[in-house]
């Protein structure tokens, strides 16, 4: 209930354009931040830019009756983007794209426009981009926001209506839209007490008032909190890159089997069944209860019905591997070469267009 309140504190914030609340007294502060700067020690930073995925995906799909590909584009931070991983395929937005593919049965075109680093306010700029051209309006969008938001301490409320308006302009364009919600920043491996239960609470807090906004705008909600929690916290060196804080490609393909459902349901793809299944923890409950149960369990996801939610938790679907998530204008000819060797993983600048 706590959790509820808090989250729905700061969603009703960040609708009146109010500013976030002070949680920590000077002297817990200080050690707060004498543990920020022992974990910058060893936290790396991932170099380079991410692969650059765009393009279309779904080749086998062009064979039979000629259908026009689906528009999908990847808003956010440094994991929508795929920081930390080396090959295209390995980002979030192409196995998002492979799985639409095969779950529609028709081409889909990737456009990602996320920027590492970045913070809820870049939003703005992501949309404009992406929505450059009317006449290629993206059916759809996932966005991956909210980490840099708590480590450079954004007010959450100014977090949660940055995200709120960036769904609402793509809604209004008629672009369908998904969020992950913040990840859990308690799982980062060299972090330690008590940075990591603070960075747990306030990511949790966030993503569940993100939450609430998504839902205002008319978009969906994937929890990627508890889901890069626990499994993270067992496999750290199976699902954390090398710098210890971007996910590997097991955690970037973990994340997407999450969103992937959700994604294909927005667009008809994924049956709708709207009777909850208490077996499996589902409900309609209270707007602000949902979103903060569903930030605790990773996986989940949440739909608006009318001042109440419906939380699910769908089942996840196997992503395209190997060749099957190369971008098309990438994929190897028959030279006996791995795809590894091939110069399509290049990362070329992005423009509008």
């Amino acid at each position: 209930m706590l959790r509820a309140r808090a989250a729905r504190r700061i969603a009703a914030a960040a609708a009146y354009g109010g500013g976030g609340v002070g949680l920590l007294g000077g002297a817990v502060l200080g050690v707060l931040l004498t543990e920020v700067a022992l974990a910058r020690r060893v936290v790396g930073g991932a170099g380079g830019a991410p692969p650059h995925a765009d393009g279309s995906y779904g080749s086998a799909f062009t064979l039979g009756p000629v259908r026009e590909p689906l528009l999908l584009g990847v808003l956010g931070d440094s994991t929508a983007a795929g920081q930390g991983v080396h090959r295209p395929r390995q980002t979030p937005g192409a196995l998002l794209a492979s799985g639409l593919a095969a779950v529609a049965e028709r081409p889909v075109e990737l456009r990602n426009v996320a920027l590492s680093g970045a913070q809820s306010y870049d939003l703005e700029r992501q949309v404009t981009q992406i929505l450059c051209d009317p006449e290629r309006v993206p059916d759809v969008c996932v966005i991956m926001i909210g980490a840099n938001d708590v480590t450079h301490r954004v007010p959450a409320a100014r977090s949660v209506r940055l995200l709120t308006e960036a769904v609402r302009r793509l809604r209004e364009a008629g672009c369908e839209v998904v969020v992950g919600t913040c990840p859990d920043l308690g799982t980062i491996e060299p972090v330690y007490q008590p940075l990591r239960w603070l960075a747990r609470r306030l990511s949790r807090q966030l993503a569940a008032a993100q939450t609430i906004g998504v839902l205002s705008a008319g978009g969906r909600t994937v929890s990627l909190g508890d889901l890069l929690g626990p499994e993270f916290e067992a496999n750290p060196r199976e699902l954390f890159g090398p710098d210890n804080y971007h996910p590997s490609a097991e955690g970037y393909a973990t994340a997407a089997m999450a969103v992937l459902p959700t994604l294909c349901a927005t667009l008809g793809l994924w049956p709708e069944d709207e009777r909850p299944d208490a077996a499996r923890r589902e409900g309609i409950l209270p707007l602000a209860r949902a979103a903060a149960e569903a930030a605790a369990e990773g996986g989940t996801e949440v739909t608006a019905r009318g001042r109440w939610a419906l939380l699910k938790h769908r089942k996840r679907r196997r992503l395209p591997t190997g060749a099957e998530a190369v971008p098309d204008g990438e994929r190897p000819a028959h030279t006996g070469k791995s795809p590894a060797s091939q110069p399509g993983d290049r990362d070329p600048g992005r423009t509008c267009g």
